[in-house]
């Protein structure tokens, strides 16, 4: 065959680059003394040709292909010295995956190849096996795309109720899709799958990790899987998975425009904080190989990792050009595909400098001015491992934070435990403690009682401890801090008065979430009683434990669905609920009535004593604005208590919208007069909204 001919490029963009008449290949690596492209045949099992970039820009490694296409399989080997001490580990018998690869061929089949020492024996020694046989390849890519009037929903962060689910559980178990379709990004785009969004009320879905990442070694070996994707192998990628047969990333590009032509916007959850590679004993399929010392922040031991996610190693954004690679990648799925935000995995140690988290740290200044960035949702899981690694509520502006504290202590009030009003009324106003500074709004406060780590709502309120014997960790793994309640049995039971109960809970855990001020996120499948059976660390289980069970739902969990529906509409219904401004109990009007008014269940305001009592557990809370009152009342206890209703001085007449107790939305005939004692029930929750009184 001719051999082909290698012009000497350019050192950007980085990646593969098809430019309509070649590819453009460029490579950064520090440290590396020489880069050899491999080339693949159509099925990935033959190199059929290694050439070497022939140029070095500013640690720019590069060479253009003016006879390549798209579709073309290709990988890297990366020469230069193996000496773990100093921090490097090249090995180029290892090939190497792109960290700018737009797809991967093929998936990884686990093999002592994979490691760049020689296992079992001492790690200083090299292993000179070719991996090239068991790795994925790249692909050449041609990303555009026909958008069409594909328009970004751009909600509001105060309009926005978000839905965070897996693409494969969502759709796994959905028999009326084509089985070719089901659990790929395909069927999340069917039609009757979007509808059950639109109709709960929903206006994002936060999917769990799409970015290309394998099924660990140490699970594969246990007939396990990575189930959630928290382990990115590459950042520009899509999990092939995800894919129905023959489908590329146009089948993603589809669903977001389909999701946006709906009014729902696709939020990412993206994993920049540690790679698949795992600690110093891991294997070399990417970063490691082409430039250990620049991709990872290393110990005081450069043999070692410094480690503050738990997975092994954490990602040097310290080094600009790492730094680089995390926005290039960022503005990728924006521009490229459209997507309207992400949810970062341990964000904390996105702005460490090892033992130090600065919230004005490289990465995050560098998104605050990015023209692109800047402008879009971003969520952060304001924690990792690492020292001083809990960070909630010390980010910059413009970032919304999942809630820790509103979850568990949410959970906690719910449960019966006391003393718990005064922490208790600072979550349901947005958490100021934690927000108000800086200029930020009660929307950063993302507040749930339910995720993907923990248990389902349904498990919430039927189990009083983990049960994860199917992970094959003895039960070991998983948080133990659950503040659960099982309602009095163990796991199912046919008990009506239990189910009732639980059913009672379950309302009162989502209708505080959508009432509260801040960012909802359901958990997917809680609005239909989706259960894990006690596990609390799902992450490698891929069958019904995990997927939504589209069939044979039970009639409690259909009227379940039915009430939050309402909930979501009667948070939409009344700006007051979704306000943009902490409120104080500052005047809203001439009159001097106030934004905030706490009421004991003897119709008076609360005063100190009320508020440190430890068994109180009951609370009114009254919202007004210039032209809207509603009062929450909340009985966290489990008799019924009087409420005697505010005064007419807030209102002259008050109706029930919402009854969590009797799962009722908008109940007729539900009409009182100021002072009117009102029968709260036991573990329940009342919104009434009422009519402004008349001033003389």
């Amino acid at each position: 065959m001719p051999r082909l001919r290698v012009e000497p490029g350019a050192p950007h963009p980085l990646g593969a680059t098809w430019d309509g008449g070649g590819v453009n290949f460029a490579l950064f690596s520090a440290n590396a003394t020489k880069v050899e492209l491999c080339l693949f045949d159509p099925k990935g099992r033959r190199e059929t040709d290694r050439i070497v970039l022939p140029e070095y820009t500013h640690e720019v490694w590069h060479g253009y292909l003016p006879d390549l296409r798209p579709g073309q399989l290709y990988g890297y080997r990366v020469h230069g010295p193996y000496d773990p001490a100093a921090g490097h580990r090249f090995n180029p018998n290892k090939l190497l995956i792109d960290p700018y690869a737009k797809a991967l061929h093929g998936d990884i089949r686990w093999h002592d190849a994979h490691f760049g020492y020689r296992v079992g024996s001492s790690r200083a020694t090299p292993d000179r096996r070719d991996s090239a046989f068991v790795m994925p390849k790249c692909v050449v890519v041609d990303t555009a795309m026909t958008w069409g009037n594909d328009r970004p929903p751009r909600r509001a962060w105060s309009d926005t109720i978000i839905y965070e689910a897996h693409v494969k559980g969502m759709t796994a178990a959905r028999d009326d899709i084509p089985e070719t379709l089901r659990g790929t990004f395909g069927g999340m785009a069917d039609p009757r799958v979007i509808d059950h969004l639109v109709a709960l009320g929903v206006t994002a879905v936060e999917l769990m990790p799409i970015q290309a990442f394998f099924d660990d070694r140490a699970l594969v070996e246990r007939n396990l899987v990575n189930y959630w994707g928290y382990n990115t192998v590459n950042y520009f990628s899509v999990a092939q998975r995800y894919f129905s047969p023959g489908a590329d990333i146009h089948e993603f590009q589809v669903l977001v425009k389909r999701l946006h032509e709906a009014g729902i916007e696709v939020l990412l959850d993206v994993v920049y904080n540690h790679t698949a590679e795992g600690n110093h004993l891991g294997p070399t399929l990417s970063f490691r190989g082409i430039d250990n010392a620049s991709y990872y922040m290393l110990a005081d031991d450069k043999s070692l990792y410094y480690d503050a996610t738990g997975c092994g190693n954490t990602v040097n954004l310290n080094h600009p050009r790492v730094l680089q690679m995390v926005m290039d990648s960022l503005r990728y799925w924006v521009e490229v595909c459209h997507v309207d935000g992400f949810r970062f995995d341990l964000t904390s140690a996105l702005g460490r400098a090892w033992d130090t988290f600065d919230p004005n740290a490289a990465f995050f200044d560098a998104i605050r001015q990015d023209p692109v960035l800047s402008r879009v949702k971003r969520i952060a899981e304001p924690w990792d491992l690492g020292p001083n690694g809990y960070q909630l509520g010390n980010f910059a502006p413009g970032w919304a934070e999942w809630n820790g504290s509103y979850r568990d202590d949410m959970r906690s009030f719910w449960k019966g435990d006391g003393g718990l009003l005064p922490t208790f009324s600072r979550r349901v106003l947005g958490s100021s403690d934690l927000f108000e500074h800086r200029g930020r709004r009660p929307w950063a406060s993302v507040n749930f009682i339910t995720a993907h780590d923990g248990f389902t709502l349904t498990d919430l309120w039927a189990y009083n401890d983990k049960h994860n014997e199917a992970n094959g960790e003895d039960n070991n793994d998983g948080h133990n801090d659950n503040r659960s309640w099982n309602c009095g049995v163990e796991g199912p039971t046919d008990d009506p008065a239990i189910l009732d109960l639980r059913d009672r809970m379950r309302r009162n855990a989502l209708t505080t979430t959508l009432l509260s001020h801040g960012t909802p996120m359901l958990l997917m499948g809680d609005e239909v009683g989706r259960t894990q059976r006690g596990n609390n660390n799902a992450y490698c289980q891929d069958n019904e434990i995990t997927w939504l069970a589209w069939t044979d739902i039970e009639e409690r969990d259909r009227a379940f669905m039915t009430f939050l529906r309402g909930v979501m509409r009667i948070r939409k219904r009344y700006r007051l609920l979704r306000s943009g401004e902490f409120l104080h109990g500052e005047p809203v009007d001439d009159n001097g009535t106030r934004s905030v008014i706490w009421f004991r269940p003897d119709g008076n305001e609360m005063d100190p004593e009320s508020w440190s009592d430890p068994g109180a557990k009951v609370v009114g809370l009254a919202l007004s604005d210039p032209t809207t009152r509603l009062l929450i009342l909340v009985n966290a206890y489990h008799k019924p208590i009087s409420f005697t209703l505010p005064d007419s001085e807030l209102a002259r007449a008050w109706d029930v919208r919402i009854d969590s107790g009797a799962g009722a939305i908008d109940p007729p005939g539900e009409h009182y007069a100021p002072g009117a004692a009102y029968e709260l029930a036991g573990r329940s929750l009342i919104l009434l909204a009422g009519t402004i009184a008349e001033r003389a």
